[in-house]
């Protein structure tokens, strides 16, 4: 692929990085309006579903005939379940990082399932971004940049289902785009609608608010820009190399870290600068790549 060929979706990416490093901003929103994340990303992936199988009804026969894009659901559900719960709760750049490890899981999943080799270009781009991410993360006082919470941890489990959500998408790129995207809602909706209704029957999440006016123009709002964000995704994913797309995604950090210190969600040290900017050098990398 030519430089210029990879632009579009390059740009593609960054532009659905974008949508995904300042989501944490209606979610805290919503959350404060009475509305859980997972029931919140259930309630926006329902509504974007019903559009894709209104546009595309044939997507649904599609999406029921390749059992291969039933990983895609799955995969596309643990991502959205996990990243919109951990930001809400935990510390939104620290969550971000964690979920950016992802690049590692990219690349040995790229390996198993696309036989991708693991280029030299590949390694130093991704050591650069784990290395500035470890900055970034590792305990004033010293120690390994481990998981310390509930929201840690979802960090890191979102990052590697959505590892998995894009090597699936470039393993079945020739399959219809409507079916590709209608599996990533599908999995959006049903995997955080099944955690959301298992943990309200346990009496551990309320159920979303009666009082709609409060916080379903906000909801319809976020849901309209993560319908264009997805599709984008599915454009870029589709059109470059696994190990690159997790990279260039990486730019979501500069965004999330960005948005988090404007609207308080966290604060610039030099500790974040400097490890940001070797993620960001990584994610430069990967915009010039040969493959």
């Amino acid at each position: 692929m030519h430089v210029r060929d990879r632009w579009a979706p390059a740009l593609a990416l960054v532009a659905n990085a974008f949508v995904w490093g300042v989501s944490w901003w209606p979610l805290r929103r919503l959350e404060a309006a009475g509305v859980h994340p997972l029931w919140a990303t259930a309630c926006v992936f329902a509504a974007a579903t019903a559009v894709i199988a209104l546009a595309r009804p044939r997507a649904l026969l599609q999406l029921a005939a390749a059992p291969a894009l039933w990983v895609l659901v799955l995969a596309s559900g643990a991502t959205n379940a996990a990243f919109n719960w951990g930001v809400v709760i935990g510390d939104v750049v620290r969550v971000v990082l964690l979920f950016y490890l992802m690049p590692l899981w990219a690349v040995l999943l790229a390996r198993l399932v696309l036989h991708e080799p693991v280029t030299r270009a590949a390694v130093v781009r991704i050591a650069l971004a784990l290395a500035g991410a470890a900055i970034v993360l590792t305990p004033p006082g010293g120690g390994l940049p481990l998981p310390a919470s509930l929201g840690d941890a979802l960090g890191v489990a979102g990052g590697f289902a959505f590892a998995l959500n894009n090597v699936m998408l470039r393993r079945e790129a020739r399959r219809p785009a409507g079916a590709r995207a209608l599996a990533m809602f599908v999995g959006g909706t049903a995997v955080s609608a099944v955690l959301a209704a298992a943990l309200t029957a346990q009496g551990r999440v309320a159920a979303p608010p009666p009082e709609l006016a409060a916080w379903l123009p906000l909801a319809a709002a976020f849901g309209v820009a993560i319908l264009a964000s997805n599709l984008a995704l599915q454009y870029g994913a589709a059109r470059l190399p696994a190990n690159v797309t997790s990279v260039i995604m990486l730019t979501e950090l500069l965004f999330a870290s960005l948005s988090a210190a404007w609207l308080g969600g966290s604060t610039f040290t030099p500790q974040l600068l400097a490890g940001g900017a070797l993620i960001l050098l990584a994610a430069l990398l990967a915009g010039v790549a040969e493959h």
